[in-house]
């Protein structure tokens, strides 16, 4: 298929959308302490290098929508900003988090690159105009509660700014309970609106509350599901991932290995190069 065409957002040297290559997103679900989301930082790092594949470093450093109160978080947005500015400085990558309260964004947009709104937060008008207005760019999560056509518009408040760096994430949609399916037809009908679509291949597999007090997940499905991805032609996929998933202190269920990133890049490479050429 002919990959439609849209706005290019430039995020330092990287390039999204338009005709640009693929861009990977990816990094563990939550902050789990300096030491360890340096070290994976660094790794995907080499990784995305390794595979040719311009790479933005994610990780939340508050995770505000928890399904039990007494579930991980993070450190929270002053310690978590502070870890992801050293990142971002020592290992010269671009990085990008979600925020969730007004009282967050000013703080946010001086260390992060990309400002995340979270699927639960993607209708919440002053708020999404509030986190545009930094003029940052911005990854706005398609609820799963919405149809891809209703994406138009949230474009529309963000865009009602003078801000048109934006990407629109596609990260599954409820079916029944505790239950996501990605329609693949979605990210043809959101690219339709001209600006750059991703993919969040891990959370699309997530089971929601399916866990008892947390989510569960299916991550044999990540890799399927991403090559499917780049097969319609996303303009970035974006994955969770961590050293050790089973023992991840927030969304491990649907966390991509480490270790399994290197193959699924080289494919995810070759699939885009031909879809592009098409």
């Amino acid at each position: 298929m002919t990959v439609s065409k849209s706005e290019q957002v430039r995020i330092g040297n990287i390039r999204i959308g338009g005709q640009a290559p693929i861009v990977l997103i990816a990094g563990p679900c939550v902050i789990e302490g300096w030491k360890q989301t340096c070290a994976v930082a660094q790794k995907l790092k080499k990784i995305a290098a390794a595979a040719e594949m311009p790479f933005i470093f994610k990780a939340s450093y508050d995770k505000a929508n928890r399904t039990s109160l007494t579930s991980f978080r993070g450190p929270g947005y002053e310690q978590g900003l502070e870890i992801l500015a050293r990142i971002r400085r020592q290992l010269d990558i671009p990085v990008l988090s979600d925020v969730h309260r007004f009282e967050e964004i000013e703080a946010a947009a001086e260390v992060l690159d990309v400002l995340q709104i979270p699927a639960f937060l993607c209708r919440q008008t002053d708020f999404v105009i509030e986190v545009a207005r930094t003029g940052k760019a911005v990854n706005i999560k398609k609820g799963q509660f919405l149809a891809p056509d209703d994406v138009g518009f949230i474009i529309e408040k963000v865009t009602s700014t003078g801000n048109r760096r934006l990407l629109i994430t596609e990260r599954g949609a409820t079916f029944g309970y505790h239950n996501l399916v990605v329609d693949m037809r979605s990210l043809v009908i959101m690219r339709q609106f001209g600006f750059p679509v991703v993919f969040d291949a891990t959370h699309s597999v997530q089971l929601p509350g399916a866990g008892g007090g947390a989510s569960g997940g299916e991550r044999l499905f990540v890799a399927p599901l991403a090559r499917a991805a780049a097969a319609v032609g996303v303009d970035a996929l974006f994955l969770e991932v961590h050293e050790q998933p089973d023992n991840a202190l927030c969304d491990g269920p649907n966390s991509l290995r480490l270790a399994q990133v290197p193959r699924l890049l080289q494919v995810i490479k070759q699939i885009d190069r031909i879809t592009r050429s098409g």
